[in-house]
């Protein structure tokens, strides 16, 4: 049996620059981190005549273009196995649609698992680019590459979009008592709300295709707020960048009306009123994951749980996409 793995992500700054219609005229940046909850991925050779998938449905057909779950159809046809005699099975630590960016996990483990199947090696960088193409390309998914490319590498990582559709990466460069202390004091708490990303982005890919002035603006800025986030964590500088996560989330909800709601904005305040000193939402917005910064963690958990939020505590993952059994 196969088993592979590959971690979600929280965003650090610049997130949203990582589309297409914002890179290719403007160049892409932002710092992403891939933390230790994960999308598994198992796959065995099937004593059925068919092939068996098991996500949130169960599917079994003859052939790869009967698959109704667009993602393991076009990977399944990508690597050209077209009636393949397998159980392929999905399970993950935290559900979709929450802003960890699970669809980019989900296709970089799928995929490094059907590599492993036909005995090829590759490489992150190849993994992450075969994973865009799938959802960008051959689906026309309006997402960015931060998610693919985050899954595979893991780590604290920066990531150049140029115009050119290539991606530079490289490791954030964080001393280790900042990453520890950044590591101590960052907190997660779910909304309670799950969403799909689509039409969010879907919103901001058009607009920027159109070249609105108001989007290409805010995306610039948001631009600007991730070199900034990268510049105050390799400077140690935690409080600035705690304080710097304000503004980028007031420049975000600016990007569509959707980004938040009443709930979203009260638990915010509440936060704020109880030792967070930054914090945004995670991902496309609209639900998910709230992400403060606060050096006053036993205050801030003890507000946000009494207000019913759920926190789910993390540490950073530096391995990426990787087999864990084959």
């Amino acid at each position: 049996m196969i088993i592979t793995r590959s971690p979600l992500r929280i965003t650090f700054g610049g997130g949203g620059t990582d589309l297409p219609s914002y890179y290719h005229e403007h160049e892409g940046f932002l710092v992403a981190a891939a933390i230790d909850k994960y999308v598994y991925i198992t796959i065995h050779e099937s004593f059925e005549e068919q092939l068996i998938l098991k996500y949130s449905q169960l599917e079994k057909v003859s052939t790869a273009a009967e698959v109704k779950h667009p993602l393991i159809r076009e990977a399944l046809d990508f690597l050209e196995l077209k009636r393949p005699k397998l159980e392929i099975t999905c399970m993950a630590d935290i559900p979709a649609g929450t802003g960890l960016g699970s669809s980019g996990s989900f296709i970089t483990a799928l995929l490094k698992a059907l590599h492993i199947y036909r005995k090829n090696l590759i490489h992150p960088a190849d993994l992450a680019a075969q994973a865009c193409h799938i959802e960008l390309e051959r689906l026309g998914e309006p997402v960015g590459k931060q998610d693919q490319y985050i899954a595979a590498y893991g780590g604290i990582t920066c990531f150049r979009f140029c115009r050119d559709d290539s991606v530079e990466a490289w490791p954030l460069r964080i001393s280790q008592e900042t990453l520890h202390n950044l590591e101590d004091d960052l907190m997660l708490f779910f909304t309670g709300y799950s969403r799909s990303a689509s039409s969010i982005l879907k919103e901001q890919d058009q607009r920027s295709k159109s070249n609105d002035s108001d989007m290409m603006q805010n995306l610039h800025f948001v631009k600007e707020m991730g070199l900034r986030s990268k510049e105050l964590l390799e400077a140690g500088d935690l409080r600035g960048f705690a304080e710097l996560m304000n503004v980028h989330w007031e420049h975000k909800k600016q990007r569509s009306n959707n980004m938040s709601n009443s709930r979203i904005d009260e638990w915010y305040k509440l936060a704020r009123k109880n030792g967070a000193i930054g914090g945004k939402l995670i991902g496309a917005g609209g639900g998910g994951f709230l992400m403060f910064y606060t050096e006053d963690k036993n205050r801030l958990r003890h507000a946000m749980t009494e207000a019913g939020m759920r926190e789910v505590r993390f540490r950073f993952d530096f391995e990426g996409t990787k087999v864990i059994n084959q």
